[in-house]
């Protein structure tokens, strides 16, 4: 656990009613964070979008409007995902999808943006293993054989993503300072 001193990190993942952040609204989020001592702390909700959630979204993520109705709004959630965080640097793969609906979010519930760290471990596996045939986090996680840490994990939902992303992250920092210790 040698690269968790070089935190604390906070890994999280978004699920949305669709693409656009300025159109389209969280359904829930998913953060672990990581301390300086390897310590992990979780954070999870659904979000109610205050929206129907489109069917092509539900196909991919399985989250109903059933399953949002009593959860908390956003301008709730926002607040104390960031005081979760507060301190440490985001990490999410493909960070720039998850940042643009945080910061759209936060905006739109008069919420101050996140102006701390953040690290996109797509960007480091394309940096770091160049050549693979793809970076996706599914392609990811067959290629480094990585653990469904989570009793009943599931593809696309933001639980089982933030664990591959937290075990990517790993496998990257380790990689580094293998790297760094052969010079």
């Amino acid at each position: 656990m040698e690269w968790c001193k070089y935190g604390p990190f906070t890994v999280f993942d978004l699920e949305t009613t669709g693409m656009n952040p300025v159109r389209d609204r969280i359904v829930e989020i998913v953060a672990a964070r990581i301390d300086c001592d390897g310590t992990v702390c979780r954070f999870e909700s659904l979000v109610n979008p205050r929206c129907s959630i489109p069917y092509s979204a539900i196909a991919v993520h399985h989250i109903t409007d059933q399953m949002v109705a009593d959860a908390p709004p956003f301008h709730e959630i926002g607040l104390k995902f960031i005081d979760f965080a507060s301190g440490s640097t985001l990490v999410a793969h493909n960070a720039r999808f998850d940042l643009s609906f945080l910061q759209e979010s936060l905006a739109r519930s008069g919420h101050e943006l996140w102006k701390g760290k953040t690290l996109d471990t797509l960007a480091l596996m394309r940096k770091i293993y160049r050549g693979l045939p793809s970076y996706s986090l599914q392609n990811l996680r067959r290629q480094f054989n990585l653990q469904d840490t989570l009793e009943g994990m599931a593809a696309h939902r933001a639980g089982a993503d933030v664990e591959w992303a937290m075990q990517i992250l790993e496998i990257a920092f380790n990689a580094m300072i293998k790297m760094a210790n052969k010079t």
